[in-house]
Formats: structure tokens, C-alpha cells, sequence
């Protein structure tokens, strides 16, 4: 392979952030990749804004078909989100046997299992670490990194359009709806910013990393989900008294077997290093069984951020092309459950696609429970579900997964690591806190 030659459908914000990249790295990519990657075509319908990126020398239209017709394009990089188009021009992006490359949550989230399956047929990879928080390396992390290790249980921050809204009604002492506006006017929230702040937009990246950090499909619609609409000023100030401080968090943990996942607003300690994430910074916190407690942190959306992760997803399959060996996917690059695919007629190997949310990894069915009122939880995040809800009433819904094998990883109370009870009655290092009343779980 002379070079890797790539096409981008999208050149919105994270789109401008990768052909910069592309561009302007040129070298230092060809060294760290082994081959050339060339940038050869770009699809948008909006041409003629000035996005502070030189696209001379690259075919630019407005047709995807240009992308998909053209047979020297081996990867597809799709950064034009939604479901429609998306989803038909990466199923016939994987059809004609491209790699794809996305950052789409929304379509990940939703149509996972198709394209994985679609993916698999085809022999292609896909790569999409830029779907969830941004420049952070979470998902291959989990994939790579703690392959050896089990999930028992994960708290991620995971929009940062929230996050900076809570953070500045907490240091600037302002209502929500101010600071909401300010973050409009900051660029931290779209102008219409409805899927950030009702947590729609948590729950999908939270299926995600529930596929990949438990191997269990979860449909983002039964994730039990709550926003930050309702949170007041009053609120922030008492929990801040009490020595608190609301985050809107992403939450998956086994308890009794069963996997617990939600989204709503937490109060956490002020001493927990997830309460020290501000603005629209990204984090995720998790428990592994081997490894104890980690915490992943850095910028979860952004130009460049989120851009050097598709890039980085590029690369692995720069990599792995150019390696032409069977062997475990590079970081950042999820393979799937179907054997391994014959040689094809040009002698090239089939690719192995790992689907992320089953294979080495039991699958599991999901549940919806409900479990009395709740409101603002005045909880450990990492701890068995015990106790009362506190604040305004309301049905509080959990999404389960059962997943044979993996309940083990954080059920009985036996199991947890020392501190991490809820019941005890002190501030822990690992996050436990004071006692006051009866708590609900996470």
C-alpha cells in the first residue's frame, strides 16, 4: 500500500479539526503510521464558509457519492451526525468493503448492533473513539488496556455542556437559565441545547461504554434519564453547605447481578476527584476488579480534541492494514464477534470484527424497574442501591442487564473493596462519605 487515502463526509466543526490535522501533520503521521495518509476528498453541502483550513489540492463536492463511488478511498470518515444519512452512507460505505470512522453517538447508540453486523460481513473495521468524550482515550482504554480486567462499576461526566452550566451555577453563585445563556454565548452550548441538558445526549455515550466496558447492549431509550433542567440555584448553595457538589453523571455498576444503568443528577462529595471536574471538562471514574479505581480526564469535545481522536482512529487502521497480520486491534478500534474472514481474491486478509457489545463478553437482556421517588441523590456513586430518594418526588426507572459471568463483579456486599460501603459513616478516601439518613444507590 502506497498510501492510505481517506475521504470526509463532514466538515463541520470536528471536520475542520481533522483535515487540519491531516494536513498540517502530514509527516509526523506518515512516521507513526508506516504509510502516507492522504486526505483525497471532501463531501459538505456548505463550501463556501471560511473554515480557517487550506483544502487546495483535495477534490471537494457535495455529492457523499463521490466518496463512496471513488475505489481509492479505503476509509470513510463520517462527522456529519444524526441517524439519516449518516447511517446510509456508512452501511454503503461498508458495503463496498471501506473502513469507516465516526464520531456519531446518536447512530452508534442506536443502530450499534446493525453496523457492527454490516461491518463484519464486510471485513471492515470501524473505528469511533471520538464518539465518546472527546480527546479522551476511554474506549480503548477499556478495550485494550483492561482487557484482563472487569468492570464492576463506572461514573463518567460525560457532557460537557452540563457540566459547565453546573459548574458556573456553583462558582458564580447564578441560576440556570443565566448560565445557560452564558455557555451559549462561551460556545460550550448549542442554540438549541436540549439533548445536552435533558441528558439525552449522556445516555447515548453511556450505551456505549456500557458495550464496551460490560459487554451488554443497552437501548439508550430504557436508560432511565434525568437532566439538569429543574436544578435551581437553592439547590447548588445547600449542597455546596453540606460539603457537595452536583454533576450530572453517567452510571453503570452490577448489583445482585444485575447491571444498574442511569443518568441523573448526583450530589458528590467535594473531596471525590469527580467533584473537581468543572467546566466542560470530561472524566470517567471506574472500579475494576484487578486495577481498583481510575480516573480518565481531559477535554470531551472541541475542534481539535475531538478531531486527533478520529485521526488516532485513522492511524490504527493505517496500521493495521499495513501490518497485514491477524492480531488484537490497535488502541481506539473495536473488532467484533465473527471468525476470522478468508483471504480475499486480491490476497489482502480478511479483518476480524469484534462487535463491542457481545463476543468475549457475556450479553445480556435488558430490564426496567422501578423503584420509588428520587430526586438530587444524596449518594455514593460506586455503592450497592440502599435507602430513600431525597428533593421532589417522581418515578425513578433503572435500566438492568443481566449478564451470565459478570454479576459477580459487584454484587454482594462481600465483594466490595473496604470503604466503598455506603453505610459506613465517614469520609473514605475512595469516595465514601458522611452518613445523613438513608441513601439511594447509583
Amino acid at each position: 500500500m502506497d498510501a492510505l487515502q481517506a475521504g470526509l463526509l463532514g466538515l463541520g466543526t470536528v471536520g475542520t479539526g481533522v483535515a487540519r490535522i491531516l494536513t498540517r501533520e502530514a509527516e509526523r503521521l506518515r512516521r507513526r503510521t508506516g504509510v502516507p495518509i492522504r486526505l483525497k476528498r471532501v463531501v459538505d453541502l456548505d463550501l463556501e464558509r471560511d473554515r480557517g483550513v487550506s483544502l487546495e489540492g483535495l477534490l471537494v463536492s457535495r455529492r457523499a457519492a463521490d466518496i463512496l463511488e471513488d475505489s481509492e478511498i479505503a476509509v470513510v470518515m463520517e462527522l456529519i451526525g444524526g441517524i439519516e444519512p449518516a447511517r446510509t452512507f456508512i452501511l454503503e460505505a461498508l458495503a463496498r468493503g471501506k473502513h469507516v470512522v465516526t464520531a456519531n453517538k446518536a447512530l452508534l447508540a442506536s443502530h450499534g448492533p446493525e453496523l457492527f453486523k454490516a461491518a463484519a460481513a464486510a471485513g471492515a473495521q470501524i473505528g469511533f473513539e471520538a464518539s465518546v468524550c472527546g480527546g479522551i482515550p476511554i474506549l480503548g482504554c477499556l478495550r485494550e488496556g483492561l482487557a484482563a480486567d472487569r468492570v464492576r462499576s463506572l461514573a463518567g461526566i460525560v457532557n460537557g455542556t452540563s457540566n459547565y452550566i453546573l459548574s458556573s451555577m456553583t462558582e458564580k453563585r447564578l441560576d440556570f437559565s443565566g448560565c445557560l445563556r452564558e455557555a451559549q454565548a462561551e460556545g460550550y452550548a448549542e442554540a438549541d441545547p436540549t439533548l445536552d441538558i435533558n441528558g439525552k445526549d449522556a445516555a447515548h455515550k453511556l450505551a456505549i461504554l456500557v458495550g464496551v466496558a460490560h459487554g451488554v447492549q443497552v437501548d439508550p431509550e430504557r436508560i432511565f434519564t434525568e437532566g439538569i433542567e429543574q436544578i435551581s440555584g437553592l439547590e447548588i448553595r445547600y449542597a455546596a453547605d453540606l460539603g457537595y457538589r452536583i454533576k450530572l453523571l453517567a452510571l453503570s455498576k452490577f448489583c445482585d447481578g444485575e447491571l444498574e444503568v442511569r443518568v441523573h443528577p448526583t450530589m458528590i462529595p467535594e473531596k471525590h476527584l469527580l467533584a473537581g471536574v468543572n467546566l466542560a471538562f470530561n472524566a470517567v471514574y471506574l472500579t475494576g476488579e484487578n486495577t481498583g479505581p481510575l480516573m480518565f480526564y481531559g477535554q470531551g469535545a472541541g475542534m481539535m480534541p475531538t478531531g486527533s481522536a478520529v485521526v488516532g482512529d485513522l492511524i490504527s487502521i493505517g496500521r493495521r492494514l499495513q501490518s497485514e497480520a491477524r492480531r488484537p486491534a490497535p488502541p481506539g478500534v473495536l473488532r467484533g464477534t465473527a471468525p476470522d474472514r478468508p483471504a480475499q481474491a486480491d490476497g489482502r486478509p480478511g479483518y476480524q470484527v469484534l462487535h463491542p457489545f457481545s463476543g468475549d463478553r457475556p450479553a445480556g437482556r435488558a430490564l426496567l424497574h422501578r423503584r420509588g421517588a428520587r430526586q438530587i441523590r444524596h449518594l455514593h456513586p460506586f455503592g450497592d442501591s440502599e435507602g430513600q430518594a431525597h428533593g421532589r418526588p417522581g418515578s425513578h426507572h433503572h435500566a438492568h442487564a443481566r449478564g451470565a459471568g459478570e454479576g459477580s463483579a459487584g454484587g454482594a456486599a462481600g465483594d466490595r473493596p473496604p470503604g466503598t460501603d455506603p453505610r459506613q459513616k465517614h469520609l473514605r478516601p475512595d469516595g465514601g462519605f458522611r452518613r445523613s439518613g438513608r441513601f439511594s444507590g447509583a
